[in-house]
């Protein structure tokens, strides 16, 4: 084991702790980029889904995930529970409350070998439902805009590749969560 001054880490500890007063309220950016990059994420992700089977997805685009679209979700907070991350990501992403099982229909480990940061999470696959009446809040917002909502039927071609592991969820049609 590599070990650094005691010194050097204390103080660094102190700085940290003294820019991050409440963490449950989520990280700067830089803080939250040097913790990816040595200990795995936590993260939900809504597989939200209608009567008919359709599967509401979000238009991302950023240098960390890519181009494409993404099943919504968001990385645990400290003293965070998964229902509450749940309810915040459909609350901040689809600007909904959603209906959702409470046990995780998968848990994936995604490890992505060729980054340095943001690159090995825990990620925690919820089934979730909207009625086919919910009509996604895009104000503003054209198709390949950052945060386009849209129903698919289908999973789309361009499925963001780190979430090609639910491909065959996309594509399933869903039962409606019981809670």
């Amino acid at each position: 084991m590599v070990r650094a001054n005691n010194w050097d880490t204390d103080a660094a500890i102190a700085t940290l702790l003294k820019s991050v007063p409440e963490p449950s309220l989520g990280l700067p950016d830089n803080v939250f980029y040097y913790i990816s990059s040595t200990t795995p994420l936590v993260n939900v992700d809504l597989l939200i889904k209608d009567e008919t089977g359709r599967t509401l997805l979000a238009w991302r685009d950023d240098p960390h995930a890519g181009t494409g679209w993404h099943i919504p979700g968001g990385i645990v907070r400290f003293k965070e529970s998964f229902e509450t991350r749940v309810k915040k990501v459909a609350e901040l992403e689809i600007g909904a409350d959603v209906l959702f099982d409470p046990a995780p229909i998968a848990i994936n480990q995604i490890i992505l070998p060729e980054r340095t940061i943001r690159a090995h999470f825990i990620s925690l696959l919820f089934n979730c439902f909207l009625p086919s009446t919910f009509i996604p809040r895009n104000e503003g917002l054209s198709v390949g805009d950052v945060g386009y909502l849209a129903w698919h039927a289908r999973c789309p071609q361009d499925l963001l590749s780190v979430q090609a592991i639910y491909r065959k969820y996309i594509e399933n049609a869903s039962k409606v969560p019981a809670s």
